[in-house]
């Protein structure tokens, strides 16, 4: 009979801590995602609203680095997710 990596106590506690540590990541995932998304959608309106040049064109800088985030975060995000789902986060909410 073959011995499984999981068994006894300090593989069941390895384990658990594993599946502990690879969900805190997802979730951690899930936060930056849908922090990024609500940059995306608020720096378009911040720039709209900028009353100097300077001030727009740094939110449209912002908006264009934001993009890229959403971009490479969204695909990392399907390796340990399958899809990202953003978790509403309190904070953008106001």
């Amino acid at each position: 009979m073959g011995h499984h990596p999981t068994s006894g106590s300090f593989g069941k506690r390895s384990f658990m801590m594993e599946n502990s540590l690879r969900h805190l990541y997802v979730e951690e995932l899930k936060d930056l995602y849908n922090a990024e998304n609500q940059l995306v959608k608020a720096l378009p309106k911040m720039a709209k609203a900028a009353t100097s040049e300077e001030l727009r064109a740094g939110f449209e800088e912002h908006l264009e680095q934001t993009k890229g985030h959403f971009s490479r975060l969204e695909k990392f995000s399907r390796r340990w997710t399958k899809v990202p789902r953003a978790k509403s986060a309190r904070a953008w909410r106001g």
